[in-house]
């Protein structure tokens, strides 16, 4: 039997499907030269930061130091490979994804500590004090980092309460309460138990309506069925929504909007509802996600002009786009407030940053246009990395206000 995996089979298994030119003659070196480098220097500049430098340790410290640390590197590339390749082993992940986390905060912090280096020197601390100094003042920073991140990942998320005040709503839907989670990712990290608090905490909110905004879970419905279970018990006055992210596109997009269906959720595949209250109405619509229409599955693809056939266009309308960065055929379209999540605030400083490179907004309530407005979580869950480094988790409660 063959090896080779046919893009539908790779859906099915929960991963992206093979690139037939890798597949043929290996990864272009141009890619391998990238991933070299990028994990040259993230690697790199710790080692250099903490072991060598000026700090003269003993060799026995510089051996230990530069096995533990190649040694690191290799778990990495095995980890990420195994773990998020067609393995798709959650072991491997879980060690890859830790690995990537640990050493994304050692690089950003190694750098740092080149900055606290050169104050020293100005003020005249010479080596191997200075280098030393700085090799501890990284060592203590990456450790604490590391332990508080990934307690701020696996923790209950905060629910923070915002206010949007919509000119078109109706003095009948003054006053609804809409909560939003997002970007769960339920993954290789067992988290039933934190799935059923987060339903726990939503419920305490009374919600009128409940909005998953996407990237729900990495895998299969088979595999990560019991991690999303408790979502089915999510309760709301009017209405529980749902839409793609884009990593449903990378296994099975139509099989999590059958089952999110199954729970008893209205799974917006470009389609909308209306809910009225006290005699008002608004229009709840939901796109997939801006990668959906690459990714080969069958008629996917974001179409809002799809997504609002039928609405009634003098009714304010609530968008569900995964991305922020599908703001802009919201604006176009007249849209009254979309709601986003995807950047996940940039997860561990500061890679928000590199976030904003992409996307218009990073977190928070923003306006664009004349009459759009644009609501971006920070996300409810993590992926990959199990750490948030000043970037917490929410769950949201916007309150509408009538203008």
């Amino acid at each position: 039997m063959s090896d080779e995996i046919r893009p539908d089979e790779a859906r099915r298994h929960g991963t992206p499907p093979p690139n037939t030119e890798a597949e043929a003659g290996g990864p272009p070196l141009a890619r391998l030269g990238i991933v070299g480098l990028v994990v040259l220097l993230l690697f790199g500049v710790p080692l250099w930061t903490v072991v060598f430098s000026g700090a003269q340790w003993p060799a026995i410290a510089r051996i230990v130091g530069s096995l533990a640390v190649v040694g690191a590197a290799a778990g990495l590339i095995v980890g990420m490979t195994k773990g998020h390749g067609r393995a798709h082993s959650d072991g491997w992940a879980r060690i890859g994804d830790t690995l990537l986390g640990l050493v994304w905060i050692a690089f950003v912090w190694s750098v740092l500590g080149q900055v606290l280096g050169l104050v020293l020197l100005l003020v005249g601390v010479d080596d191997p004090a200075r280098s030393r100094i700085v090799a501890a003042a990284v060592v203590v920073a990456v450790v604490a980092l590391a332990g508080w991140g990934r307690r701020e990942a696996m923790r209950l998320p905060r629910v923070k309460n915002v206010t949007v005040t919509l000119d078109r709503l109706g003095q009948g839907l003054d006053g609804i309460r809409i909560v939003l989670i997002t970007d769960t990712h339920y993954g290789p990290i067992e988290r039933s138990g934190w799935s059923a608090d987060v339903v726990a905490e939503v419920n305490r909110q009374d919600a009128d309506i409940v909005c998953h905004l996407g990237d729900l879970a990495d895998g299969s419905v088979e595999r990560r069925r019991g991690q999303v279970a408790p979502l089915e018990r999510v309760s709301a006055k009017s209405a529980r929504v749902y839409v793609t992210g884009n990593h449903e596109y990378f296994g099975e997009a139509q099989e999590w909007l059958d089952h999110m269906t199954s729970l008893g959720w209205d799974s917006l595949h470009n389609r909308h509802i209306t809910v009225m209250r006290g005699g008002d109405r608004l229009v709840i619509a939901g796109v997939d996600d801006r990668t959906a229409r690459g990714s080969g599955e069958a008629g996917h693809g974001a179409d809002l002009t799809a997504a609002l056939d039928g609405a009634d266009p003098a009714l304010p309308i609530f968008l569900l786009a995964h991305q922020p960065k599908q703001i802009d055929a919201a604006v176009a379209a007249g849209t009254d407030l979309q709601v986003s999540g995807h950047t996940h605030g940039g997860q561990i400083w500061p890679f928000g940053a590199l976030v904003r490179l992409d996307q218009p907004v990073v977190s928070g309530l923003s306006r664009h246009g004349t009459r759009t407005q644009l609501y971006t979580s920070r996300g409810t869950g993590f992926w990959g990395p199990p750490f948030r480094v000043f970037a917490p988790s929410e769950i949201t409660v916007l309150t509408l206000k009538s203008g």
